[in-house]
């Protein structure tokens, strides 16, 4: 079952770092950077490629975590005189600093996407240029990637363009304060119209049959010097944060596509078996979901703070399983094309100091708006991208699989044989007698094992604790 999201608030416990430190060598994580990677890095934030045209004087802002320093994205919103929205989205121009060929691509090549630890980071690129001198961080200089979608009074785009340009952010906002200043109609100008803006592109995500999850996260947090985990619920403003990321993702799969020549994040359908098992889990539930109801309307209908509907997002990350990468050369049709939870063909290009892969897709839509050749050192790539990010995937899933379990496990082992009020949301179709409870304080989902009776899906119950052991990295429960 796909793990959430964590952080670590705070907490500092000498015997949980150590066994993240193990649980790094385990799963063959790099640990620093080579000296060569290092002084390159050195030299290209000191000296990067810059774009002669300007754009400083547009007063960009960046919405992300409050402790986040790798900012990959900065916007700018306004309305235009015509009727309708301007988007300016400034993407980190990596390109500008790493070059082919170099030991810091051949470590980025290494490393494929960042990697997020409770404790911190293993970053794609060194802290220099991915924390520093390539971040969009506010007051400084630096070159974008500027995407400038024109939409309708609707939120449809009707035209896109993308060319390097120096930009300055104004302001390092995160969601908490994006949501209380629109809320309380203190917004400036140009994040107000974040929520409307995401709102119709939500609308529109509805309107093609596109479903975004909004997966409550567990959070690592210190309680009176001791750890304490607890969910977090996504805030309607990180839902219409995300719409401009997907919209510029449809963008550039657009243009990939005109141009003959890109690299696209695909999903295939789920079959007919897996929705078959997301209607009895919802059943279970006790979640209304009638036949003539599209699972994407049923998504979006859910509030991720009620217990039973945060299970059943849960039980739809299933899904998105299946992901990953097209490459297509020569004009050819991609196959597969589509991304289904998007809904159309979709490509990863906003995050670039984060994920491999953006950076080439940023590129190639430079090209094809220029009309231009794409650079040769990005189509030679091309072929081996799908492989070397599935395995980059892979090993951030894991790390994030791992850590999840870890950190349950550290926290209960001095509660092992207590009882807690859990509700079962999963329960195995071979084996009923094992599943997964969610239990509400503390925020943990862990594995539960019946001797003998079918676990009741659905039903809330009252577990035991029966192991937590942090070395194994796993926390086990019986019915009580």
């Amino acid at each position: 079952m796909p793990r959430r999201h964590m952080h670590m608030a705070g907490a500092d416990g000498a015997a949980l770092r150590a066994a993240l430190g193990d649980l790094r060598t385990r799963l063959g994580v790099p640990a620093g950077f080579p000296a060569e990677v290092l002084a390159e890095a050195g030299r290209a934030a000191s000296a990067p490629r810059l774009p002669s045209e300007d754009m400083t004087g547009l007063p960009f802002f960046t919405v992300d975590p409050p402790a986040s320093v790798d900012l990959d994205q900065a916007m700018h919103l306004a309305k235009r005189s015509g009727g309708g929205y301007r988007v300016h989205y400034a993407i980190a121009d990596v390109a500008a600093f790493v070059g082919p060929g170099t030991a810091l691509d051949a470590e980025a090549h290494r490393r494929v996407t960042t990697l997020y630890f409770p404790d911190g980071k293993v970053p794609l690129h060194p802290a220099v240029l991915s924390e520093d001198a390539a971040s969009l961080l506010p007051d400084r200089t630096r070159p974008a990637l500027v995407w400038r979608l024109d939409l309708d009074a609707d939120g449809r785009v009707e035209t896109t363009d993308v060319r390097r340009a120096l930009v300055r952010s104004r302001a390092k906002l995160d969601y908490d304060g994006v949501q209380k200043a629109i809320d309380t109609g203190t917004a400036e100008p140009s994040l107000a119209l974040l929520k409307d803006i995401g709102t119709l592109r939500e609308a529109l995500e509805a309107e093609r049959g596109g479903v975004s999850l909004n997966v409550p996260e567990q959070e690592v947090v210190e309680r009176d010097g001791s750890y304490g985990l607890v969910y977090r619920a996504p805030l309607p403003a990180d839902g219409w944060n995300a719409q401009v990321s997907l919209m510029t993702g449809m963008a550039a799969a657009e243009l990939m596509l005109a141009s003959g020549t890109g690299i696209l994040r695909t999903l295939p359908a789920a079959p007919d078996g897996a929705v078959g098992r997301l209607r009895r889990a919802a059943k279970a539930l006790r979640i209304d979901w009638p036949h003539h109801v599209p699972y994407a309307a049923l998504v979006r209908s859910l509030d991720p703070r009620l217990p039973a509907h945060a299970a059943f997002l849960q039980e739809c990350t299933a899904l998105l399983r299946g992901a990953g990468y097209t490459v297509f050369t020569g004009g050819r049709t991609p196959d597969p094309a589509l991304h289904a939870a998007v809904a159309a063909p979709y490509a990863h290009c906003t995050a670039p100091l984060r994920r491999l892969a953006d950076r080439y897709a940023g590129e190639l839509c430079v090209a094809a708006v220029a009309g231009a050749e794409p650079p040769a050192w990005v189509v030679e790539a091309l072929e081996a991208l799908p492989h070397e990010m599935a395995e980059g995937t892979r090993l951030a899933n894991s790390v994030e699989r791992e850590c999840v379990d870890l950190v349950e496990a550290a926290l209960l082992k001095d509660r092992v044989g207590e009882t807690f009020e859990a509700t079962v949301i999963d329960v195995k179709e071979q084996e009923p007698q094992v599943g997964t409870v969610h239990l509400e304080d503390p925020a943990v989902v862990g594995r539960v094992e019946s001797p003998s009776e079918r676990l009741p899906l659905g039903e809330r119950i009252r577990v035991r604790l029966t192991r937590a052991d942090p070395g194994t990295s796993k926390i086990l429960f019986a019915p009580a």
